[in-house]
C-alpha cells in the first residue's frame, strides 16, 4: 500500500519501497547493526544484505490511516548490547522516518538474524 499526504495543491504518495529503502539506509548508520539479514525459507540460512539489496531485509506496511509499521532482520555486532541497538534503531528510524515522509510510525519490530564479529 502507498501513504498518501494530502496539501493544499494535491495529494503527495509515497511507495512503501521508497520508505523501506530509506529507513534501511537510516538503519545501517546505527551503531551495532552490521546490516539487513536475508533468511533462506528452503534452508534457514541467514545472509548479510549489501548496499542495493537492503530494502530485502526491511518490510513495510503503510494501513488505511497512513501509519507505517517496518519489520527489520538485522545482523549486530558481537559485544553490544541488543536491547541498547534496538533500542538506537528504533529511535533512529523513528524520528528519520516521520522527518522524511510526514507520516507516522505505528510499530517498528526488530528480528535479529545473526551477530557478526566486526574488525
Amino acid at each position: 500500500m502507498r501513504g498518501h499526504i494530502e496539501g493544499q495543491l494535491g495529494t503527495i504518495t509515497i511507495e512503501s519501497e521508497v520508505i523501506a529503502r530509506y529507513a534501511g539506509s537510516t538503519a545501517v548508520e546505527c551503531f551495532g547493526i552490521v546490516g539487513m539479514a536475508a533468511v533462506s525459507m528452503k534452508d534457514g540460512l541467514v545472509k548479510l544484505l549489501k548496499g542495493d539489496s537492503l530494502t530485502r531485509g526491511i518490510h513495510v506496511e503503510i494501513d488505511e490511516d497512513n501509519m507505517i509499521t517496518i519489520d527489520f532482520h538485522v545482523i549486530v555486532s558481537y559485544g553490544v548490547g541488543i536491547s541498547t541497538v534496538a533500542e538506537n534503531l528504533i529511535e533512529n528510524v523513528k524520528y528519520k522516518v516521520h522527518e522524511f515522509t510526514g507520516l507516522d510510525i505505528k510499530k517498528i519490530n526488530i528480528f535479529v538474524e545473526g551477530v557478526r564479529v566486526i574488525d
